[in-house]
């Protein structure tokens, strides 16, 4: 099995919604959730079009100043933009690298807040 399924396994399986750009800001992949998550906005119809569409334009100079940074020093990987305080969540993003330390894109993190409220090792 090629490593590419299993990176893509832990992408799916993540319950927090998961939309990878490139570093043209284009839509390469959304996991199920995130697909769910923005389902009003195209769900998956949105790869393969600019996440900068789907922001305002304030919003836009912000992401681009953080790629950019990104881009800066092969230490630059994680910035935290706010705190969703509805669903008590931290969002960062994060950047994508190749073996070689090079960007080669970004996704949002969505990191929950909340206890997890389910039994330990529960499997019903």
């Amino acid at each position: 099995m090629k490593l590419s399924a299993f990176f893509k396994s832990v992408i799916d399986a993540d319950s927090m919604p998961v939309v990878i750009c490139d570093t043209n800001h284009t839509i390469i992949y959304m996991n199920p959730s995130a697909v769910e998550r923005y389902s009003k906005r195209g769900g998956a119809s949105l790869v393969g079009h600019s996440i900068l569409a789907c922001h305002n334009e304030e919003s836009n100079s912000i992401i681009k100043m953080v790629v950019s940074w990104f881009g800066e020093n092969s230490e630059n990987n994680r910035v935290f933009t706010f705190h969703n305080e509805k669903e008590n969540k931290d969002v960062y993003m994060i950047a994508l690298r190749d073996d070689n330390g090079k960007l080669i894109g970004y996704y949002e993190k969505h990191e929950c807040r909340n206890n997890e409220t389910s039994p330990r090792y529960n499997m019903d």
